[in-house]
C-alpha cells in the first residue's frame, strides 16, 4: 500500500508548515483529487471531509515557524512530515506499518521507518499525494485563519501569510508578527 506524504507552507513569511500522510483504499473516489495548489479554496473543502473519511489513515504534523527558524525550511517541511507520518501510525494502531511504501512531493524524504521515494510533482500524480496535499493545505489554512483573528492587522486570512505585497507591507508597518519566520526576508 501507498502511504502518500506531502507538506503546505513552505513559501510563506509566516506561520507554521503542515504535512499530511494518507492511505487510500483501492476504491477510493479520486475524482475529488487533485494537486491542492491547483484547486480552488472550495473544491479543497469539499474534498477533505471525504478523505478524512474514506481514507484507511490520515495523519497531520506540523513544525513551528521557531523550527522553521532554527532548522531551515527544508528540514522543518521534513520534520512535519516524520509528525503526520507518526500521526497516522498512532491513530491507527491496527495499521500494518510494514505493509506501506511512502511516496513524498518533492526531492527529500523524511525519516521514517518504511521504504521511501520522493517524486517531483508527486501532489499531481499520486492519487495518495494528492489527497495527503489537500489534507495539509487545508489544515494550514484554518490554522492561518486562527491566527488572523489573533494578528487582525497582518491579514492572514487572504494571503496566509505568504509574501503578498500586502503581507509584506504589513511587516514593515508593524514589525514582525508573533508567527513570523525571522530568517525569512522581508523586502517591500
Amino acid at each position: 500500500m501507498i502511504c502518500g506524504l506531502d507538506e503546505a507552507g513552505r513559501g510563506p513569511l509566516a506561520g507554521p508548515v503542515c504535512a499530511a500522510a494518507v492511505v487510500l483504499p483501492g476504491d477510493f473516489n479520486r475524482s475529488i483529487l487533485g494537486d491542492s495548489k491547483k484547486l480552488s479554496e472550495k473544491q479543497r473543502e469539499t474534498s477533505r471531509p471525504l478523505i478524512m473519511e474514506g481514507a484507511l489513515a490520515w495523519g497531520i504534523g506540523w513544525a513551528s515557524h521557531e523550527e522553521i527558524d532554527e532548522i531551515n525550511i527544508l528540514q522543518a517541511s521534513l520534520l512535519a512530515m516524520k509528525r503526520a507520518f507518526e500521526a497516522m501510525l498512532a491513530a491507527y494502531p491496527g495499521l500494518d506499518a510494514a505493509s506501506l511504501e511512502a511516496i513524498v512531493d518533492g526531492l527529500y524524504v523524511p525519516d521514517i521507518p518504511i521504504p521511501c521515494k520522493a517524486l517531483v510533482k508527486a501532489d499531481g500524480q499520486i492519487p495518495e499525494v494528492m489527497a495527503a496535499s489537500i489534507l495539509a493545505k487545508t489544515a494550514r489554512d484554518r490554522e492561518m485563519d486562527r491566527y488572523a483573528k489573533l494578528y487582525p492587522q497582518y491579514g492572514y486570512e487572504k494571503h496566509k501569510g505568504y509574501p503578498t505585497k500586502a503581507h509584506r507591507e504589513a511587516v514593515l508597518r508593524f514589525g514582525p508578527s508573533p508567527i513570523q519566520r525571522l530568517k525569512f526576508r522581508v523586502k517591500a
